[in-house]
């Protein structure tokens, strides 16, 4: 795993032993000073109470009321306690798989990448160059007097090749230690040269081995079938003499191995009966640089890509193929939806407490609940499409909340409000559509609630439990 896949940067994660650390003492000092302002009120109560003694009326009248207002608020503050307790540990549980999926997310992606790391196999194409001396003059001052002086001085220029027939078949292996890809390319080209000059018969054929390879082997140019010997180490420009309006044919074959990318580069020259047929015995395989072949054969097991043109071509681009991976979609679609999963859990309660009566057991479990399909979905998602997971997590969601009503009209309302509070808004964070998506889920929520509380649909007398 590459170490520049990295987390989330200042977002929590209960993995790191430092901040589950830090949490435990927030999580102390809040419940500690809920604990205080909660006996801090029951102590006002009593003293109030106290300094009431002498006046009984008052002092009954105050103290049903408050002990009445009293225990209302320490039930209330139980629910509300229960739901800062499954809130707050949730919303550090969904930034800890927010961290850990954003770092599998960014491990994949530096796999694909390393995968297809390495120096480009680049082939240019030969050169022909002669030699021709070109007059020149100049000026210099001798004896106090300026002097032109006539030279001649030798330059280099270059003969266009009259074809160009090559073709190279490309093998692909792995490099276990890194996990990147290997290309093996035997190539074999051959190239026809014509002196259309009229007073020069040397030239020199320069054909230089591929750049960025990490081996090279059976390096031979071959003129008219003999071999050419290279005198000097390094220097790949082979002497030969041809006539005025003669022709004659050069073949360049090696076998090389480099990065995953082979390319075959023009080196700005104007190339005329150019053919080149790439095969790569790989899937899955596709020309690079932009510059589509003429013709393109797949049977399965390899992949002939061909560039044809009969008169002449000039390219700035190279012609090529290189490995295609499969592109790596969706990315960063789970930690988004686990940052925004304690909002989404907020609202669902808040919906099942204005549709129907919750206990503090229910509460709780269904808290549980949601969490854990969060969990399930987290891990799920790696392995199948997170649409699909969420599907099948929903199911078993809105199974186990029918539980909640003790009746069928209860039980009817808690899965309008999953469905409305949950299942829609975690969907439509997984899909392109989130915007449309949540507004729907919006909508469905105020219908809900209008139609629940301003047209009558009350519950049955056996559901207002508590």
């Amino acid at each position: 795993m590459s170490s520049s896949a990295q987390g989330i940067p200042g977002l929590p994660d209960l993995t790191h032993p430092i901040e589950l650390v830090q949490f435990g003492t927030q999580a102390l000092k809040a419940s500690l000073l809920l604990v205080f302002l909660v006996v801090a009120l029951g102590i006002a109560i009593a003293l109030i109470s106290f300094s009431l003694r002498r006046s009984q009326p008052e002092q009954v009248i105050f103290i049903g009321e408050w002990a009445v207002r009293y225990s209302q608020l320490l039930r209330g503050l139980q629910h509300l306690t229960l739901v800062l307790v499954l809130l707050v540990p949730g919303f550090f549980l969904c930034s800890t798989l927010s961290n850990r999926y954003h770092h599998w997310e960014q491990a994949r992606v530096a796999q694909v990448a390393e995968s297809v790391a390495g120096e480009k196999l680049e082939q240019f194409a030969p050169q022909v160059r002669y030699s021709i001396r070109e007059p020149y003059s100049y000026t210099t001052q001798v004896g106090g007097k300026i002097v032109k002086v006539n030279e001649t001085r030798e330059i280099n220029r270059f003969l266009t090749l009259a074809g160009s027939q090559i073709q190279v078949k490309l093998d692909q292996s792995v490099d276990v230690p890194g996990r990147s890809s290997i290309y093996r390319a035997n190539y074999t080209a051959d190239y026809k040269v014509v002196n259309q000059l009229k007073d020069i018969n040397n030239f020199f054929f320069e054909a230089p081995p591929p750049n960025g390879y990490t081996l090279l082997a059976s390096y031979k140019i071959e003129r008219d079938g003999t071999r050419l010997q290279q005198t000097n180490p390094g220097d790949y420009g082979f002497p030969f003499q041809l006539q005025p309006g003669e022709e004659t044919t050069f073949r360049v074959t090696y076998q090389a191995r480099g990065g995953p990318r082979w390319v075959y580069s023009a080196a700005g020259q104007m190339l005329s009966n150019f053919r080149l047929i790439a095969i790569a015995n790989f899937a899955p395989a596709n020309f690079a640089s932009g510059i589509e072949p003429d013709e393109t054969k797949f049977d399965g097991r390899s992949t002939q890509f061909t560039w044809k043109f009969d008169d002449n071509v000039s390219v700035k681009n190279p012609f090529g193929v290189f490995t295609n991976t499969e592109p790596l979609l969706h990315t960063g679609v789970i930690p988004r939806l686990l940052l925004l999963a304690p909002a989404i859990f907020l609202w669902w309660i808040l919906l099942l407490y204005l549709s129907l009566p919750m206990s503090f057991k229910n509460i709780a479990i269904a808290g549980s609940i949601f969490f854990a399909c969060l969990l399930i979905l987290t891990y799920l998602a790696r392995v199948i499409n997170a649409q699909l997971a969420w599907t099948l997590i929903s199911i078993i969601l809105l199974i186990l909340t029918w539980g909640l009503g003790a009746s069928r009209s209860a039980s009817l309302a808690a899965i309008i409000c999953t469905i409305a509070g949950a299942v829609l808004p975690i969907f439509g964070l997984l899909v392109p559509f989130s915007g449309l998506t949540l507004s729907l889920a919006g909508l469905l929520s105020a219908v809900w609630l209008a139609v629940r509380h301003w047209y009558g649909w009350y519950l049955h007398p056996e559901d207002q439990r508590l």
